[in-house]
């Protein structure tokens, strides 16, 4: 092979290699776009969930950091009525027990003379009395059944919209449903915090103070935990 023929070899092995060398740096390159473009979707994606959601669990837990000194007066509310007779002979035949609930008689008349659903509710019967306990986030109440004269009496206690807001945070006789919301919000969070973090090793290069205040969050719950909390 002559020297030009070399020379053009040599020429096109190098030119091929710099031409893979520039497709591997652009494929790198669009990878890294891609995964920073996914991260970014799915931070502003979860903060867009979690943004009321978070407002409510950071206020409450000002207030409930502060419940003694923020607490209302709690408003109580007692009705007493007494059952038709007829509905208190079909309840006094009734042998109850832990897994019996309320018959759907009763609790019709207690939908309409004290606008209570007691469906789903735990009952505890006893030879002369049906008791049916209520709580409800920022307060409580029961009702009871005399089996043998009849006499009702229902107790609603109210303890505030900060209460309220209070149980809602700690998931306190809020249902099922809250449950399920209080489940997937905490995930979205997980999500929101995770894909910061990444964003943050993607930029911190640029931004040296990065990692050393990431280090102060994680530090100063520590000595707070080490120095003042003790058994």
């Amino acid at each position: 092979m002559s020297d030009p023929e070399a020379i053009s070899l040599q020429r096109t092995l190098s030119d091929g290699q710099a031409n893979s060398a520039i497709v591997g740096r652009k494929r790198k390159k669009r990878v890294s776009s891609f995964w920073v473009k996914q991260l970014h979707t799915w931070h502003w994606m979860s903060s867009a969930i979690c943004l009321i959601g978070m407002l409510l669990f950071a206020i409450t837990g000002i207030t409930l950091n502060h419940a003694g000194a923020i607490e209302g007066a709690p408003q109580v509310q007692t009705v007493e009525k007494e059952l038709p007779a007829p509905l208190l002979d079909s309840i006094s035949e009734i042998e109850g027990g832990d897994a019996v609930p309320v018959p759907g008689v009763l609790n019709a008349w207690a939908q309409t003379q004290l606008e209570i659903n007691l469906s789903g509710r735990p009952v505890e019967w006893s030879d002369d009395e049906i008791y049916v306990a209520l709580p409800k986030p920022g307060g409580d109440g029961w009702v009871s059944f005399d089996r043998i004269n009849g006499a009702v009496i229902y107790e609603a206690t109210d303890r505030g919209w900060i209460s309220w807001l209070n149980d809602l945070h700690k998931g306190r006789d809020t249902g099922a449903a809250w449950s399920w919301f209080i489940d997937i919000f905490a995930v979205a969070c997980i999500i929101f915090c995770l894909t910061g973090f990444f964003l943050l090793q993607l930029h911190a290069r640029h931004r040296p103070s990065t990692w050393p205040i990431v280090g102060a969050g994680l530090i100063l719950p520590l000595l707070l935990i080490i120095l003042f909390m003790h058994s």
